[in-house]
């Protein structure tokens, strides 16, 4: 809303300064500052307004350490975060880009899913919330929404360097825009993909593959969006894990974003230049944000949890903005602490169930999953364990970035 106040007052008044908000970096900073003062300012006071309404965490006995300490702790708190980035969302994005329409519809629909199994734990006193189907039928429906959106969308596009163009010099060394089914493949020199190719290989002659391409980007926005929610969501089990891990996520594609949207930059580095993408920079520092200002409140010892309010968002919104970016393939690289804690729950499930059959008797891998569950088990305070996941998401965030130079 501020942009528009801003390009009317800089076109009829020509005030001074006003002329700032022409650049993604200024309103990238603004969103991280206002997305700040709202977690840190209001996260406050909503903790206080969860506590009073006794809106707490009931906790399972599961013989770890601290558990019961934790009984009573305000959650739903991933209503903080998605106040303190819809706010700066709302006052410094152009409203009609179409990746900033995606992105506040995913943020609003899984933030209700997610408010939804809240209440129902809470309010409704029912331990399993909301059930998993609905659950993954929300993902779905977003997967849907998503790839539906950005296949139709007249404005999304791409556009191409011409290849005998060594130096751009103008915006006319690059192709005109198109629609363009390609994503990008990490660590190869040619690394764009078109997902059309994926049906040419089932026989289908290349007209017929690109008219029926949607099938494969539908299928691929629902498996991104299902999985990397569901990561989210498994991962947001000790104190400040979820919102660090994604914290440092949200900044990697940030980067990712900045480089794709600026024809400078994507030309230096090689990359798939997607032009409107530079609004989805904000969208992100305003989230970073958020996430910094909740860990205020969530790192060790909490005083409010996420809930499925927020890991369900925070799984939906990096899922959303990764196929925008056209990054979605180095999801399994970048979020890899969320990758290793869904397959530490899927490895212990189907190898219990399988040893039962077989044997009579269930068997474990872990001591416990999630994987983080499974260090508690062997004695490890969960501070330290918070901070080793981390690390390894920083190490984890720096090899994508290593991506944008090394192909």
């Amino acid at each position: 809303m501020l942009y528009y106040l801003f390009e009317y007052l800089n076109t009829h008044y020509y005030i001074p300064g006003t002329g700032l908000y022409k650049y993604i970096t200024f309103r990238s900073l603004a969103a991280v500052f206002t997305s700040l003062f709202i977690a840190l300012i209001i996260g406050k006071k909503i903790i206080n307004i969860l506590r009073r309404k006794q809106l707490g965490e009931t906790v399972r006995e599961l013989g770890l350490t601290g558990q019961k300490e934790k009984e009573g702790t305000p959650t739903m708190g991933g209503i903080i975060i998605i106040l303190a980035t819809l706010i700066p969302v709302l006052l410094f994005c152009r409203l009609d880009n179409i990746y900033i329409i995606v992105l506040l519809i995913s943020t609003i629909w899984m933030g209700i899913i997610g408010f939804l199994d809240d209440y129902l734990k809470i309010y409704r006193k029912n331990k399993d919330g909301l059930k998993g189907k609905f659950k993954i039928l929300g993902q779905v429906g977003l997967g849907i929404f998503v790839g539906v959106m950005l296949y139709t969308s007249p404005d999304v596009t791409i556009r191409e360097k011409i290849e005998n163009s060594h130096q751009i010099e103008s915006a006319k060394d690059f192709y005109p825009t198109e629609k363009s089914a390609k994503t990008t493949i990490p660590f190869l020199k040619n690394n764009q993909f078109d997902y059309g190719k994926v049906l040419h290989w089932f026989g289908m002659d290349e007209q017929k593959s690109q008219d029926l391409v949607w099938i494969i980007l539908i299928f691929v926005s629902i498996t991104i969006v299902t999985a990397v929610s569901n990561g989210a969501n498994l991962t947001d089990g000790i104190d400040g894990l979820a919102a660090g891990s994604s914290a440092v996520i949200v900044s990697t594609l940030a980067l990712f974003a900045y480089v794709s949207g600026n024809i400078m930059m994507s030309d230096y580095l090689n990359l798939m230049f997607i032009p409107n993408s530079g609004e989805t920079v904000i969208f992100s520092a305003a989230f970073s944000g958020a996430l910094i200002g909740f860990l205020w409140y969530n790192t060790y010892p909490a005083q409010v949890f996420m809930g499925d309010t927020g890991s369900l968002t925070i799984g939906g919104i990096i899922a959303v903005l990764a196929i925008i970016l056209r990054k979605e393939l180095l999801i399994p690289v970048l979020c890899g602490i969320f990758l290793v804690e869904n397959l530490s729950v899927i490895l212990q499930v189907g190898y219990f169930k399988y040893t039962k059959k077989k044997y009579g008797e269930g068997r474990r891998i872990f001591l416990m999953s999630p994987l983080h569950h499974h260090f508690q088990k062997q004695g490890h305070h969960e501070s330290k364990i918070v901070t080793r996941f981390w690390i390894i998401g920083i190490i984890l965030a720096i090899f994508c970035i290593i991506t944008l130079k090394i192909r």
